[in-house]
């Protein structure tokens, strides 16, 4: 845990590894078996649950909570409070023991505030899930996605500007549609 700042009202259980350049801000909680890349950042009020992985470059908003069972790949944004879950029937009186849906997020997708992401589910490279959004299914690389529940209005350059039916984006990249997928043209 050395060469990262972990702020004094923060708490990291033993067992966690924070990579080198990681800020971890005010009343955060990072819980055992925890892994957290290189230059990422939590802000205040973020809780990391057990054994969750976190990739490089990663930024995490306010008022987060990642839960055993969500790994996010490298340079996801997490907006604030945007919210995942991991058991698909919760209830009190029948707990799951640990057992706990897989969420993936992919390299690049950032999640917009107050948005939730249904547990057992990937969101695509690149993708971007507008701001209160609900995802309950699958998510497309480079897909963008909104409302509740979200579906797709349309397709995002790496860069984040949606792009329009040219599929060809002002910051020079491009990209074409097959069968359904989108893909960058190298």
């Amino acid at each position: 845990m050395q060469d990262c700042f972990v702020h004094e009202s923060s708490y990291v259980d033993d067992g966690v590894i924070i990579g080198a350049g990681t800020k971890i801000w005010h009343f955060c909680h990072v819980q055992r078996g925890a892994v957290i890349g290189n230059d990422c950042s939590l802000g205040q009020n973020v809780n990391i649950g057990c054994n969750v992985r976190i990739g490089n470059g990663v930024r995490i908003q306010n008022n987060v909570s990642v839960y055993e069972g969500v790994e996010l790949e490298d340079n996801v944004f997490c907006g604030p409070s945007c919210v995942f879950t991991n058991v698909n029937t919760p209830r009190s009186h029948f707990p799951v023991h640990g057992v706990y849906s897989r969420t993936r997020v992919r390299e690049g997708a950032s999640l917009g505030a107050n948005c939730t992401v249904v547990c057992g589910h990937t969101i695509g490279r690149s993708a971007l899930i507008a701001a209160g959004a609900v995802v309950t299914r699958d998510v497309k690389d480079y897909a963008l996605m909104a409302g509740v529940p979200a579906r797709q209005i349309g397709w995002v350059c790496e860069c984040g500007k949606k792009l329009d039916s040219s599929l060809s984006c002002s910051c020079g990249r491009k990209y074409r549609l097959i069968e359904d997928h989108l893909e960058k043209v190298e």
